[in-house]
């Protein structure tokens, strides 16, 4: 005879104590438009996708200055993350909008 104690199964625990309402069938969601491209970073939400960039000690030593200056002049907390997000919004942003002419693609052709 065991002497191991029988348990209820995750089944039993979390089985619908109540009438079980069946959801009305919906139709199949049209897949949405491609969004254009947003001139602003994403800020403060959950980001799903990652991305590493390997910086030099002094561009890193810049980007904490720079956060450390915002935090100074806005009053509260600019990580890491959203400066550089807003960095490249505003730098895709002015590509879209002056294509060869934009900043970042004289800074291209420079290297």
């Amino acid at each position: 005879m065991s002497r191991r104690v029988r348990l209820p199964g995750a089944d039993e625990l979390f089985r619908p104590t109540g009438p079980v309402e069946e959801p009305d069938p919906q139709p199949a969601p049209e897949p949405p438009p491609v969004p254009e491209r947003s001139t602003r970073g994403s800020g403060r939400v959950k980001h799903d996708e990652k991305m590493t960039v390997y910086v030099t000690a002094d561009e890193l030593l810049e980007i904490e200055h720079a956060r450390l200056s915002l935090r100074r002049r806005l009053g509260q907390g600019v990580d890491r993350g959203r400066l550089v997000r807003e960095a490249l919004a505003l730098a895709l942003a002015d590509l879209d909008e002056n294509g060869d002419d934009s900043e970042l693609v004289r800074r291209l052709r420079k290297k």
